[in-house]
């Protein structure tokens, strides 16, 4: 068995590869042909002793430990932690759920092991404890909590406790990062703050992980994720291809890199980014894209203000060169269109989307084509022209900008964010960035990426528009435009990740730390 730290809120991404996520249905599937290869009952006996030895090194030196146990086989699993703990002079306090007459095979082994070890059982959890583990539900639930679990899950929330989830977060949907339908619970968990310190939260991921744990509301409720495959790598008998393929990836190093710079390079090897937005009143929105592409190594940057918006030098980046927007060689850069455009870029997406050999649509662009069938017409058609030649084209719509993509609503977006990237992906046939906890990048034919990269110190104004150059950049370098979105993703959260957390992160601040790594 390999147990492996993944991420903690707190800190940066810990420079692994890209790991594979798999859905609840796969993982089930996964778990039955493992289960079938091996003697009864090893699965849940190694995944009790993977939480067990967990426990006691992120709490070493917990007494009293709680464990909450479901009536299910993510039940079983803490009670096979628990008999553990209690040999191990620890002092669990189990409280289950189960009936001894109807619970599954495995859960019923792991009760009578933890009977006979001297588990002490109670009804209600322990007056004090060091340490709480959730062994509630796991991935076993698509229903609004109610009643005794979500009592026990709301005293976790709302107390100081560490807190260790066994395999997802109980109400936690694993697939998408959402709790289950959290508006018409009677006791909803979603709601409610958590008290615990990210410091303290942690989550063992059993067999897979799942995409859930990095999207959405899974960053904040699985605090430090790890990993424990139970085995699965050594088995003797590899299983079936198509049931190992992954729902999605966890975007690593792997796909962040950009390629290394010759020494015999010039500014034309890196590529002209074009930035056309910042109408008057939101001139910023332009330049923090256009500053953000020339740190992130595009050889030349040059901006076209909107709307009799209108600047000769930036005194900021004198580098960046100015023009009207008709002198731009659209055919020749790398376009990143939308950032401060207001409504009059509405009137030069027409030509962009036909003449840009390279596009990045950000923020306005995206709600003027959201508004215009025709504009969604031509932006549909720009795939085509992409099979015959080198056009490529990104979107980077936060969710509700996606929602007026799909003629939807932000709250349909984020209750399944790798479905809805994935639907924009296919509708426009373009790459897509769905920002937000948890970025997910979709493509055509591609196995979609979630970043883990970022924070929160990126939720102020203009990051977006940051990020958007950074995507340009990446895309005039040379990069595909899948390989430019996981790389411009996870370079921007990462500089979020290394930022001190006494202090805020600005977009201009962002601007400045995102450098290209010149190898």
């Amino acid at each position: 068995m390999s147990l492996i730290r993944l991420n903690s809120r707190s800190q940066r991404l810990l420079g692994h590869p890209s790991y594979p996520l798999y859905s609840a249905a796969n993982t089930r599937s996964i778990e039955q042909a493992a289960a079938a290869q091996l003697p009864p009952h090893t699965l849940m006996q190694r995944a009790g002793l993977a939480v067990a030895r967990l426990a006691c090194a992120v709490a070493p030196h917990a007494q009293t430990i709680w464990v909450a146990c479901g009536p299910g086989n993510n039940g079983g699993d803490g009670l096979e932690a628990a008999m553990h703990l209690q040999q191990w002079g620890r002092q669990p306090v189990v409280t289950w759920l189960g009936s001894e007459a109807h619970c599954p095979p495995d859960a019923r082994a792991s009760l009578l092991r933890a009977r006979a070890a001297g588990v002490a059982f109670a009804t209600e959890p322990p007056a004090q404890c060091d340490l709480a583990i959730d062994a509630l539900l796991g991935t076993g639930t698509t229903k609004p909590l109610t009643g005794q679990i979500a009592d026990w899950l709301l005293h976790m929330r709302r107390s100081a406790l560490a807190v260790l989830c066994i395999d997802v977060p109980s109400g936690l949907q694993a697939d998408t990062g959402c709790y289950a339908d959290p508006e018409n619970a009677t006791n909803s968990i979603a709601s409610k703050p958590v008290n615990t310190p990210a410091n303290n939260l942690f989550c063992l991921s059993l067999l897979t992980l799942k995409p859930g744990l990095f999207t959405a509301d899974g960053k904040d409720a699985a605090g430090q994720v790890w990993l424990d495959d139970l085995g699965l790598s050594e088995l003797p008998v590899l299983l079936d291809a198509a049931l190992t393929a992954p729902t999605a990836w966890l975007a690593g190093l792997d796909r962040a890199a950009p390629p290394p710079r010759l020494q015999a390079s010039h500014k034309g090897s890196f590529g002209d980014v074009a930035v056309i937005g910042g109408a008057s009143g939101m001139t910023g929105a332009a330049l923090l894209a256009a500053r953000s592409a020339l740190h992130a190594g595009a050889g030349r940057v040059f901006v076209a203000l909107l709307d009799g918006a209108s600047m000769a030098v930036d005194p900021l980046q004198p580098e960046l060169m100015f023009r009207q927007p008709e002198a731009l060689k659209l055919s020749q850069s790398t376009v990143v269109c939308g950032c401060g455009g207001g409504d009059a870029v509405r009137h030069v997406l027409p030509h962009v989307l036909s003449q840009a050999l390279r596009l990045v649509l950000d923020a306005d662009a995206l709600n003027a084509i959201a508004t215009d069938t025709a504009l969604q017409t031509q932006l549909t058609a720009r795939a085509g022209r992409s099979a015959r030649g080198n056009f490529a084209t990104i979107l980077t719509p936060h969710p509700l900008e996606a929602a007026r993509l799909l003629s939807s609503s932000a709250a349909h977006v984020q209750a399944n964010r790798l479905q809805a990237a994935q639907q924009l992906a296919d509708r426009f046939q373009c790459t897509v960035i769905l920002k937000g906890a948890g970025s997910v990048i979709a493509a055509p034919g591609q196995t979609p990426c979630i970043n883990a990269s970022g924070n929160a110190k990126l939720a102020t104004a203009g990051t977006g528009d940051v990020l958007a150059g950074i995507v340009g950049a990446m895309l005039a370098g040379g990069q595909t435009a899948f390989q430019s979105a996981c790389t411009a993703t996870h370079r921007h959260g990462q500089v979020a990740d290394d930022w001190p957390d006494e202090q805020t992160l600005t977009a201009s601040e962002l601007v400045k730390l995102n450098k290209t790594n010149l190898k």
